[in-house]
């Protein structure tokens, strides 16, 4: 399959989102309709792999001999197909580059009356862009999408220098201990 401009996900969700319930300030304003000079907020594509996105896979020795490529479409259709991740991009559309990307997953309980769990992962925002309220935007967006899709709570990681950016979002510090096990370095 080669790349082409299908999305992940149907893009009207993202400008369905009611920005009222938004919690954070911006400044300059900006909305997911309305990003910023030259830049779109969407769901990914895999022709978006042509535009600076790039898999972690590229960066570490793990995949050697694998082609990136069909990976990485090969995963982008496997996400699709399941319609539970929400990969967000904001493209520079005057450049023709991702400068920033947030995924939201969406898990299924089997606790809480088969309810559904948001969970908010990989927030990147490119060093050029940096400053331009990206991945609040992001952040704010993917908060409210996972409202919208019913999740009865959205979760995130993050380092303890990072926990008063998420509060500005009514994110708590939770009770519960994060824990985790790497195989691969």
């Amino acid at each position: 399959m080669k790349p082409d401009e299908t999305p992940m996900f149907d893009p009207s969700l993202l400008k369905e989102v009611d920005w009222s319930q938004n919690t954070a300030i911006f400044s300059p304003a900006i909305s997911p309709t309305h990003p910023g000079e030259g830049l779109v907020l969407r769901p990914l594509c895999t022709a978006d792999l042509n535009k600076g996105l790039r898999p972690h896979s590229v960066l570490t020795d793990d995949f050697k001999g694998v082609d990136h490529l069909v990976l990485t479409v090969e995963s982008f259709e496997h996400m699709k197909k399941s319609g539970d991740y929400y990969v967000t991009v904001v493209e520079d559309v005057t450049l023709g580059q991702i400068v920033a990307t947030a995924t939201l997953i969406i898990e299924h309980k089997f606790i809480h009356s088969c309810a559904k769990r948001g969970r908010v992962e990989d927030v990147v925002v490119s060093d050029e862009c940096r400053g331009k309220q990206l991945g609040k935007l992001l952040l704010s967006t993917l908060t409210l999408l996972s409202k919208k899709l019913n999740c009865y709570k959205i979760t995130l990681e993050c380092l303890p220098q990072n926990v008063g950016f998420y509060k500005k979002f009514d994110y708590t510090v939770s009770e519960e201990n994060y824990m985790c096990r790497r195989f691969l370095k």
